[in-house]
């Protein structure tokens, strides 16, 4: 689950997600630090997105970057987990070289939470990355308790969501339905 705030954590992970990844676009590192301090307690995998020098002062248990993000190297010297982007073979390939844990790929589908985000790659696309890597792959962008099996059956380890974190719940019995 990708949040802002610890409120929304808490009902994801009560709901049965098992990773939540702290992600506020545009907040300095400082202000990241802080916001993360209470996610330690969760009970949760806890990630934050793109700024290593946070996910390191508050002992966080990895990092995600995107392509364009710097820390991969610090990430695997320090032993965390390390999630990079990827929305074609290609890119998936590239992060499975630079050491991902795990590779989030996407936009599965048209998602109106990154306006910057690439074409969606559809379940073919996501299929074909899953295929080509040997690391866990996350489907990420548009995806819900509707689709989320369909992003399962085409290969994905998970899936990752910003404005369905309140329905874990839900995607959770729809990702059980689909094992």
């Amino acid at each position: 689950m990708l949040v802002e705030d610890v409120e929304t954590a808490r009902a994801a992970v009560a709901g049965g997600a098992t990773v939540v990844q702290l992600r506020r676009k545009g907040a300095s590192t400082d202000e990241l630090v802080e916001a993360a301090r209470p996610f330690r307690e969760l009970g949760a995998t806890f990630v934050v997105n793109d700024d290593i020098d946070a996910a390191l002062l508050v002992e966080a248990d990895g990092v995600h970057l995107g392509r364009d993000d710097e820390g991969a190297e610090r990430a695997r010297k320090a032993g965390i987990l390390l999630g990079l982007s990827a929305s074609s073979v290609e890119e998936a390939r590239d992060a499975e070289r630079r050491g991902a844990d795990y590779i989030g790929a996407g936009p599965v589908w048209v998602t109106p939470s990154k306006a910057d985000a690439d074409p969606p790659i559809g379940l073919g696309g996501l299929r074909e990355i899953c295929a080509a890597v040997d690391v866990p792959v996350v489907a990420i962008g548009g995806v819900e308790a509707t689709n989320a099996a369909d992003c399962i059956r085409a290969g994905a380890a998970g899936v990752a969501v910003i404005r369905a974190a309140r329905e874990a719940a839900a995607l959770r019995a729809a990702i059980d339905a689909a094992l």
